[in-house]
């Protein structure tokens, strides 16, 4: 197998073949102009075949160069990507939470000022692939799911007991204040969330409760319920922490003669012992402290 040429020579040999000049390129390398012209004959020499042509005063790819420069761009920007994924892990005040999307949009989001303020010092990154159940000290700082996670060395707390609730738009909810609730059908629609129609726990609410609403819209994604609902296209059963903005917001309200069924305990999870750092502990006290 040929010798992979070094990273230095194909740095200067990128640079050169952006800048179609070698001083041009050295004075970006902050390296002489022959020191260029040495790692492009010494590349050269290792693949045994020219890459530029000289122009004028300057200097242009030929077909092996322009494939070359391809590759080699592909690989620094992989590189660089590496590279600045590196540096955000090594900020002091990084935590990584994996948390349900629809916990992130509607209890978190509007909290984000609140916590950065308490932590000036907080690089908070946040990540809703649920798939990620294994904390560490290096990948996953703390964790919000719907069961405990089965290892060892953890703190593990129960955070919140979440309902489904029946919600209307403000404006759609005051119109239907003094209007019975079997007659509710008559006045409006229901927008549904297709998993919810099905789910043991929810379907009953679908089957008894909601049977005699037409249904406008399914959707498969309870954000964009939520997004229907807020714009006032009828009525939605949601999570109630997806909600939770547009309630504090007096946006949505909860309507009356519906139940609220539990459908999910959320349990929280930090490392027991050396978290990351100090503001991992601080974080997980401080989502804990809030109000669901």
């Amino acid at each position: 197998m040929r010798k992979m040429p070094s990273l230095t020579l194909l740095a200067g040999f990128e640079a050169a073949a952006r800048h179609g000049n070698f001083s041009r390129a050295a004075d970006e390398l902050h390296v002489s102009q022959s020191a260029i012209s040495h790692q492009v004959q010494q590349l050269e020499e290792q693949l045994r075949q020219p890459l530029f042509r000289r122009v004028g005063r300057g200097v242009e790819l030929n077909v092996a160069g322009e494939v070359l420069l391809q590759s080699v761009l592909r690989s620094m920007t992989a590189l660089r990507s590496g590279l600045a994924k590196i540096e955000t892990y090594l900020d002091p005040g990084l935590v990584v939470l994996v948390c349900p999307e629809h916990i992130v949009q509607g209890w978190l989001q509007h909290r984000l000022p609140e916590l950065e303020a308490a932590f000036p010092e907080l690089c908070l990154l946040i990540s809703t692939d649920i798939s990620a159940r294994f904390v560490d000290e290096v990948d996953v700082d703390i964790n919000i799911s719907d069961r405990p996670l089965a290892q060892s060395g953890l703190t593990e707390l129960r955070w919140a007991e979440e309902d489904w609730v029946v919600v209307a738009s403000n404006k759609l909810a005051n119109s239907l204040l003094h209007i019975p609730a079997e007659q509710h059908c008559l006045h409006t629609e229901l927008i549904c969330l297709e998993q919810s129609l099905s789910n043991e726990v929810t379907e009953a609410l679908y089957l008894h409760h909601l049977t005699s609403f037409r249904k406008r819209t399914i959707y498969d994604d309870a954000r964009l319920l939520l997004d229907s609902v807020l714009r006032g296209r009828g009525i939605g059963c949601v999570p109630h922490m997806l909600a939770s903005e547009a309630l504090e917001n007096n946006q949505l309200q909860i309507l009356p003669h519906y139940p609220q069924t539990q459908t999910s305990t959320w349990w929280i999870t930090a490392m027991a012992k050396n978290p990351r750092s100090n503001i991992v502990a601080q974080v997980f006290n401080w989502l804990i402290s809030q109000p669901k």
